[in-house]
């Protein structure tokens, strides 16, 4: 399990380097990923390597597992023909197959189990650069968007800071305040007849309106030309 030790003592560093330099979060994200990718083919290669070594000690364990009982079948047959001595010497040559076929069975047994912690630790790697890729568009896009909030916030502060936009509204109500005073000599530069027509033209709108109302209410008729005479003498007696 050392070289996972070594990967995640580099990513570690890698990762706290990048932090320290961190001026562009979408740069800084791509090289992780580079780096995590660099190393996981380092792991794939090295638990390839495991495996192969694995294979090759359960063949060895075989193979003198083989032998011991080839040997054991030669000892068998010397007891047959009552040789003896050719049959210790084949039952020697058995266990000591046997031995090396034991030794063999430990080694691929613990092989065995560091290879499956090794494809353990690397499905976990796998995993994480998983995770980390599926964020990263996420992780790019909020970098993006605080950079152009952070444009546009500078702008607008750059902007309200212009002195030609505040000379611009001083213009702007030294223009109202001009149209203001001509709108004033042109009401009183007014002709007093025209304005008296246009009085008489409203009072007599207004009773015409007036009129129609009692109309509408069925006034009298008397009531109505008493009404008439009566506002007929007012105007009269003002002229």
């Amino acid at each position: 399990m050392a070289i996972l030790e070594r990967v995640s003592t580099l990513l570690r560093a890698n990762l706290n380097d990048l932090l320290d330099r961190a001026e562009d979060p979408e740069k800084m994200v791509k090289q992780l990923l580079s780096d995590m990718q660099g190393q996981l083919v380092q792991v794939r290669t090295h638990v390839a390597v495991a495996m192969a070594d694995e294979q090759k000690l359960k063949a060895l364990c075989q193979q003198n597992e083989t032998k011991a009982e080839g040997w054991q079948r030669k000892a068998e047959i010397a007891v047959v023909k009552g040789d003896d001595d050719l049959a210790k010497q084949a039952l020697g040559r058995s266990n000591g197959y046997a031995e090396l076929a034991a030794g063999f069975l430990k080694q691929y047994e613990a092989q065995a189990a560091q290879v499956a912690e090794l494809r353990d630790a690397l499905q976990q790697l796998e995993a994480k650069i998983q995770s980390v890729q599926a964020r990263k568009d996420l992780l790019i896009a909020r970098s993006r968007r605080a950079r152009a909030q952070a444009v546009i916030n500078e702008t607008l502060s750059a902007a309200g800071n212009v002195p030609a936009l505040s000379a611009f509204a001083r213009m702007e109500e030294k223009v109202e305040e001009q149209e203001l005073r001509a709108d004033a000599v042109r009401e009183l530069d007014r002709d007093t007849l025209e304005v008296r027509f246009e009085q008489l033209e409203q009072e007599a709108g207004l009773e015409e309106q007036l009129i129609r109302l009692k109309a509408q209410l069925s006034l009298p008729a008397v009531e109505l030309h008493e009404h008439e005479r009566s506002e007929n003498g007012r105007h009269e007696g003002g002229k």
